[in-house]
């Protein structure tokens, strides 16, 4: 691991992208880590020398939460903030929504990866009505990325299941509407979904492009597959009008949730299927370029115990003092919670 490479404002510190890498690169076993939860067991080892993740315990479940208008919560996405934003109500920042009408963005914040976890008291930070921006049935599917270039939170999210926005904000609670990025009308004819994105800082010399999204697209034929794009500012996109991994490539009905991983010189994907498929993360080694198409097998093999339930999905990644976590949905989709396991 590069203990230390210069980053965008000149400080000398490890990019948290970088320190995300190293941490990745080592197996639990060697880091001596311990592992708790009441079935810790039962993952199997990732495939690429990725952290053998084990499920720690539930952090959000709807049924706790005071923003609670469908019982249901989808799509975490963990950030780091204590080095970044100036006063932050914790360390870290948990964002998270419901899917169906009328979702909004929300925020839960904690000192640990581990949790507890506490809900922002004004949520929806998002709504589904932004006036005069749009007004649709649902918004959803938050990603963060910390934009280094401009030092602000940039949200994108979706709503309605084909329309990808982008929000900017300076302390990570305040939304300033930017744009829409990605719109089914930028893919091919009879595409109907292009939701559940998340955008990497992730350099293409050879596409001129220093930022790639990773999301799920649907078309007629009724099978999910991951699409992709890359841009140079991260809000003026171009797209693949095929799909970099399609469902039949790994013999499933349907792929989403997908997350970029770096690993030494290589990228990797990871996403989830569908419970009839078994409801497990998988993963594929794309390449640096994003030019190679090998499918590894399963990253995270879900539990038939609660709360995972046979489904394990979209997860998110982050760090808590040198220790890998994943971040994700567990249970059923559209009735589980929030979860965390520990590398």
């Amino acid at each position: 691991m590069t203990q230390h490479e210069n980053t965008p404002d000149g400080s000398g510190r490890p990019s948290r992208r970088i320190f995300l890498r190293g941490a990745m690169a080592g197996t639990a076993a060697a880091a001596g880590l311990g592992v708790s939860g009441a079935w810790a067991g039962s993952a199997a080892a990732a495939p690429g020398g990725f952290p053998d993740y084990r499920h720690l315990k539930p952090l959000l479940t709807p049924s706790q939460l005071r923003y609670n208008p469908t019982g249901e919560i989808i799509f975490p996405c963990i950030r780091g903030v204590y080095d970044r934003l100036s006063s932050p109500l914790g360390r870290y920042y948990l964002y998270y929504a419901p899917h169906d009408a009328p979702g909004g963005i929300c925020l839960a914040y904690g000192d640990s990866l581990e949790g507890p976890f506490t809900e922002y008291h004004a949520n929806p930070l998002v709504a589904n009505d932004w006036q005069p921006h749009y007004k649709v049935s649902h918004v959803s599917s938050p990603h963060v990325l910390w934009n280094e270039d401009v030092r602000e939170m940039w949200l994108y999210f979706h709503g309605e299941n084909h329309t990808t926005r982008l929000a900017r904000s300076k302390d990570g609670i305040t939304f300033t509407y930017d744009r829409t990025v990605l719109t089914k009308d930028m893919l091919p004819a009879g595409t109907n979904e292009t939701s559940y994105a998340r955008v990497f800082r992730h350099d293409l010399p050879a596409r001129g492009a220093r930022y790639v999204m990773l999301f799920m697209v649907n078309n007629q034929s009724n099978h999910r597959d991951i699409g992709w794009g890359w841009s140079a500012d991260g809000r003026a996109w171009t797209f693949a009008q095929q799909p970099l991994i399609r469902h039949s490539d790994v013999g499933v009905n349907n792929l989403s949730g997908p997350h970029l991983l770096t690993r030494g010189s290589s990228a990797y994907v990871v996403y989830h299927t569908g419970k009839e498929n078994g409801g497990n993360m998988l993963i594929s080694e794309v390449g640096n370029d994003f030019s190679r198409r090998e499918h590894l097998g399963v990253f995270y093999d879900s539990s038939s115990a609660a709360p995972e339930n046979g489904r394990a999905a979209s997860p998110s990644f982050g760090t808590d003092r040198g220790v890998p976590y994943m971040v994700y949905e567990a249970g059923e989709r559209l009735g589980g919670s929030i979860a965390v396991a520990r590398g």
